[in-house]
């Protein structure tokens, strides 16, 4: 009986020992389970989101993204997070630039994790056939005047090297790199050279070279970079005495146009004459001018 009590005893004594002693916690690197972006394929016009999915048992007191663009260190920027999924963005890059970033992640013992990342900026390229010629504004003072590009497609028209003729000749405006429309978008040119004062204002400050006219027939022709014609607005015929210089067409006078011309409904339809809408939706509907070509 002795021998089963103090058996008895030792295991309790055990016990008691065991319950004293702490279980020592981890300490070593958090893990990163999971690094994306998003877009998942980035254009020259978006912003990249990175996340980073982290797990372990230890806080994270530190996460930190950093960048380099075509080989070149740019930025190190802190992540937002919650403990379990930090962010930071990269500004957008142009199209074609590498990007390489590096998630580093620290915890409280003081122990990092690091995974390092790519992608490449690529650009679709622009439809062409979804730009137009949207409204077309004579009127006024040369300050007033101005023609309207649209584009009908859902992806960014990039508007380098397109060009644009008026009367047949003489090129009046050529597009520049960084100048672009994008899904549903609008692009104003002044109509006149200097038409926004000196150097511009606004968002499209680059005028035409030469200046619309609000009663006499015109000719604008859109061409894209590899000189295809994509869009057009005709008022009446070069004729006898040639552009800017008709007085009627088909028997019909050239009357002044106090409002503008404009696509009803918006971006698709036929030329109408209708209240300014400058940058912004045409109306749905207007009064049709016969002296213009559909």
């Amino acid at each position: 009986m002795k021998t089963i009590k103090l058996a008895f005893a030792l295991i309790i004594a055990s016990l008691a020992m065991t319950a004293c002693v702490e279980d020592k916690v981890y300490e070593g690197p958090n893990t990163i389970e999971a690094v994306s972006i998003a877009p998942d394929a980035p254009t020259s016009f978006e912003d990249v989101v990175v996340t980073a999915k982290v797990s372990g048992l230890l806080k994270v007191t530190k996460a930190v993204m950093s960048y380099s663009v075509d080989g070149d260190f740019v930025d190190e920027i802190e992540m937002a997070g919650d403990g379990k999924i930090f962010t930071a963005t990269i500004p957008a890059q142009e199209d074609g630039t590498k990007v390489n970033y590096t998630v580093t992640i620290t915890n409280e013992a003081g122990f990092t994790s690091t995974v390092e990342k790519d992608y490449t900026v690529g650009d679709k390229p622009s439809d062409f056939t979804k730009l137009v010629i949207n409204e077309v504004c004579g009127a006024g003072g040369d300050s007033d005047k101005y023609l309207e590009l649209y584009n009908n497609g859902d992806d960014p028209i990039k508007l380098k090297e397109v060009v644009i003729k008026k009367d047949e000749a003489d090129i009046v405006w050529t597009g520049e790199d960084g100048e672009v429309i994008m899904g549903h978008g609008y692009f104003v040119i002044a109509g006149a050279k200097n038409a926004l004062g000196e150097g511009g204002s606004g968002p499209n400050p680059r005028p035409m070279s030469k200046g619309l006219s609000a009663k006499k027939n015109v000719l604008m022709e859109v061409y894209d970079p590899s000189g295809n014609l994509v869009t057009k607005f005709q008022r009446g015929d070069a004729g006898e005495e040639g552009w800017g210089n008709g007085s009627s067409y088909n028997g019909l006078p050239y009357t002044e146009n106090k409002l503008t011309w404009s696509r009803c409904p918006d971006g698709t339809g036929l030329f109408m004459i209708a209240p300014g809408s400058k940058g912004t939706k045409n109306p749905d509907a207007g009064e049709a001018d016969l002296t213009v070509v559909q």
